[in-house]
C-alpha cells in the first residue's frame, strides 16, 4: 500500500463528482438541483403553517389571557401571511415563498369550502 492510498483511507470518502458537469453529486444534489424541491417544500410548509400556527397561537393566547381577551387578539394570527410575502420579496427565496403562499391559500380555501359544504348539508337536511 502506497503512502497516498494509506492517507486516503484514513480520511472521509471523497464525494462523487458528476463527469458531465464536474459538480459534486453527493447527497445534497436534491436540495440544490432538483426542480421541484422548492415547490414541494414551500407548498407543504404553507399547508403546515395554516394547520399548526392558528392552533398553537390559540393555545398560547388561552394560556396567557382570559377567554374574551384571547378572542380579541386572535385575528393577529393573520399576520402569518407576512412570512411568505417577505420571502417573495427576496430574490433568493422567491420561488419558495410563492409556493408557501400557494399552499397557505389553497389549504384555507379547502378548509372553508368543506366547512361551507358541511354546513349547507346540515342545514338542508335538518328537519
Amino acid at each position: 500500500m502506497s503512502t497516498d492510498e494509506g492517507s486516503r483511507s484514513q480520511h472521509a470518502p471523497e464525494a462523487a463528482v458528476d463527469p458531465a458537469d464536474g459538480r459534486d453529486a453527493g447527497p445534497s444534489w436534491w436540495h440544490r438541483d432538483h426542480p421541484t424541491f422548492y415547490a414541494l417544500t414551500g407548498f407543504f410548509a404553507g399547508l403546515a403553517t395554516v394547520i399548526v400556527v392558528p392552533g398553537a397561537f390559540a393555545a398560547i393566547l388561552n394560556a396567557m389571557f382570559t377567554y374574551e381577551r384571547a378572542e380579541d387578539i386572535f385575528p393577529l394570527v393573520l399576520l402569518i401571511f407576512i412570512v411568505p410575502l417577505g420571502l417573495i420579496a427576496t430574490p433568493r427565496t422567491r420561488r419558495f415563498g410563492r409556493y408557501m403562499l400557494l399552499g397557505m391559500l389553497l389549504t384555507a380555501v379547502v378548509v372553508v369550502g368543506v366547512a361551507a359544504l358541511m354546513l349547507w348539508i346540515l342545514y338542508k337536511f335538518d328537519s
